[in-house]
């Protein structure tokens, strides 16, 4: 099976077991796991930020990240197909009380135009907005990679408004890597940010908050809180130490198979490419033509004759390439993706 449906289904390396078997540990919950705490300090140095907090998973990352910025009756802002209103069950309040504004936009990334009018506070009536919640790279909207001038501009606006800003940087490893921008560089303009260990990298569990120390010690206190308290978390500190020292570099590669993908899929009849005119990553959309079927029945297809992808609605595919695959594979995946939009139209 060619699996393109995440970047999460990658399997450690004979290296990375190794670096995991072999790591120092300590209690994390007493502050005593030196692998976790070297994790903490290289990706708070990576990011520019003065501390780092290791989370098992993007979505603690992301709910510390709201937290610490709102309290219940608060509210925040956030594109409407962003990872933290889309596919985290609306934690924030679940959990915290906390309400949200989702702003719809053609990119992902919203216009000071969208957002300003949005901004409550004043009048007891409503919710306070505390803070903007943005996503680079941004899953729903391609892997595209955020206008790097319109997001400064959207956060020196927001600072100026008093909102806080907390970035989704899950996928912020391909933004660098598509870029060439450092990843400090990218998120200088918002007070936290959230990275995964798990996804491009291959890492196969982990996340970081990073920020100020003063929000990253509450955001260990609410940790805790929600069972985020480990003892010996050092042996998947390394894991995700080991991929950013030698998976991080490589980034780029999945890059080039995800164009490749991108080119074989653009030759189909009934595929249509989404995004071609955008910066994009590792993420390949493509949308289904309706006198072929839908995106769930050719997804069928694929996966019989050796491709997993998944179909997000009636018309649209998501194929995520990662660093399991070889360009090999990836040849095959768009050979077979060809075969069956040639075949005769199941509508």
């Amino acid at each position: 099976m060619i699996d393109l449906r995440s970047d999460t289904v990658t399997q450690p390396t004979p290296e990375m077991r190794r670096a995991m078997s072999h790591a120092e540990v300590g209690d994390d919950v007493l502050g005593e796991d030196p692998t976790v705490m070297k994790l903490e300090r290289q990706v708070a140095e990576m990011l520019g930020k003065e501390a780092a907090l290791f989370v098992p998973s993007g979505t603690m990352g992301n709910q510390l990240g709201v937290r610490v910025h709102c309290r219940p009756g608060d509210e925040f802002l956030c594109e409407s197909q962003c990872h933290v209103y889309h596919y985290e069950q609306a934690a924030y309040a679940q959990l915290f009380g906390i309400a949200t504004q989702p702003v719809e936009t053609l990119h992902g990334l919203p216009t000071i135009e969208q957002i300003a009018p949005r901004v409550r506070g004043s009048d007891f009536h409503h919710a306070r907005t505390k803070l903007l919640c943005l996503e680079n790279t941004h899953n729903r909207h391609g892997g595209v990679v955020l206008d790097y001038d319109r997001m400064v501009e959207v956060c020196t606006w927001a600072a100026d408004t008093g909102l806080a800003r907390h970035l989704d940087g899950a996928r912020l490893w391909n933004a660098c890597a598509a870029s060439g921008r450092t990843p400090a560089d990218w998120v200088q303009h918002f007070d936290t940010v959230s990275v995964c260990f798990s996804k491009g990298l291959g890492a196969p569990v982990g996340s970081a908050l990073a920020g100020p120390q003063q929000l990253v010690d509450e955001a260990r206190r609410v940790r805790k809180a929600l069972g985020g308290g480990t003892r010996q978390m050092g042996i998947l500190a390394a894991g995700a130490l080991h991929a950013l020292e030698h998976h991080f570099p490589k980034l780029g590669e999945d890059h080039d198979k995800a164009e490749a993908l991108r080119a074989a899929i653009d030759k189909a009849p009934h595929l249509k490419v989404e995004r071609p005119d955008a910066q994009l990553t590792n993420l390949v959309f493509f949308h289904v033509a309706s006198e072929w079927g839908t995106a769930a029945e050719f997804a069928s297809q694929a996966r019989e004759q050796g491709v997993a992808m998944f179909a997000l609605d009636p018309t649209r595919v998501r194929a995520v390439v990662h660093r399991d695959l070889t360009m090999d594979d990836i040849r095959q995946a768009g050979e077979i993706l060809q075969q069956i939009a040639e075949a005769q139209p199941v509508a």
